[in-house]
């Protein structure tokens, strides 16, 4: 496939008591109305299956688990899967996952359209800290909950289209992008839950926030040549706000599709993969024009340094 039209189902809250049920049973109908519009694709949020739990500080670690999944499919996500194959539309969505070997990650999945898995991402920049900061508005403690993403920003070939995915804040640094950009990536999928106020910085409201969302999946759709979905969960979760600002963007940086709310929502853009060529053909030529000699600071080194 070279065109796709896209859905993208932007979530509204998702409260600490809700089950996983509850919560399939919302995607599953996000995915009949993508039906209904012809979509192809059905891309959800980052932790889609359950509230925003790293904002909550556990010390009981079987508490923590209770916020994973051991499996993907499993007993509560199978519907969605069925419902997937049933109206023949690839999906992609973010859940917390918990390995065989007890490891946990902040993961993203995407399948075909026969809802077979064919890409796994596991959120490589985690934001946040690890013990209770009392410094803070509210917690964000995914560097106490999850380990570094350990399987890079790889590519997928789903039906013929070059497909990757990142995850919140990995949108806000270019690397993510570039990675996937030197192999030739056409379709960029990332899930987001983003608090509407910076917990360090009050000043930085919602109306801030939406534009350095949005700025980062352009510019970052743009200097690659690649269509880019950015999906939120949104809305008042247990009393913290979650900003939405849901786009489609093209291959020039343009969002084509764009949410207005802040609760369950979606929307549809056709997206031709073969217009990221002109980009990728022309000043995105990176075989022709990238001096790699000039970057060797980007993978030397973490901090500043003079």
């Amino acid at each position: 496939m070279r065109e796709w039209v896209i859905g993208a189902a932007q979530m509204g809250a998702i409260q600490k008591s809700e089950s996983r049920e509850v919560v399939v049973a919302r995607m599953v109908a996000l995915l009949d109305q993508a039906a209904e519009q012809g979509c192809d694709l059905v891309v959800y949020p980052e932790l889609a299956l359950t509230t925003f739990f790293p904002r909550w500080y556990m010390e009981d670690q079987a508490e923590v688990d209770t916020w994973f999944e051991r499996e993907m499919p499993n007993a509560a996500t199978q519907p969605l899967f069925d419902r997937a194959r049933e109206h023949s539309i690839a999906i992609s969505f973010g859940y917390a996952e918990l390995t065989p070997e007890g490891r946990h990650f902040n993961t993203s999945i995407l399948t075909n359209r026969q809802g077979e898995i064919v890409g796994k991402y596991r959120k490589v920049h985690l934001p946040g800290h690890v013990e209770y900061d009392t410094e803070r508005d509210f917690q964000h403690l995914e560097k106490r909950y999850f380990e570094p993403g350990d399987l890079g920003f790889e590519t997928f070939d789903n039906e013929g289209s070059l497909m990757g995915m990142c995850i919140c804040n990995d949108r806000r640094w270019p690397e993510t992008w570039r990675v996937m950009g030197l192999q030739g990536v056409e379709l960029v999928m990332l899930g987001y839950n983003t608090p509407s106020i910076n917990s360090q910085n009050r000043s930085e409201g919602t109306e801030k926030r939406l534009y350095h969302s949005e700025l980062s999946v352009t510019a970052g759709a743009y200097q690659n040549a690649t269509w880019a979905v950015a999906v939120a969960k949104a809305g008042v979760e247990d009393g913290f706000p979650l900003m939405g600002g849901t786009i489609i963007v093209d291959p020039d940086g343009f969002v084509v599709a764009r949410t207005q709310g802040e609760g369950d929502e979606l929307v549809t853009a056709h997206c031709d993969m073969d217009l990221c060529q002109f980009g990728k053909e022309t000043i995105f030529d990176f075989a022709r024009h990238r001096r790699i000699e000039h970057y060797g600071r980007i993978t030397s080194q973490t901090g500043v340094e003079r």
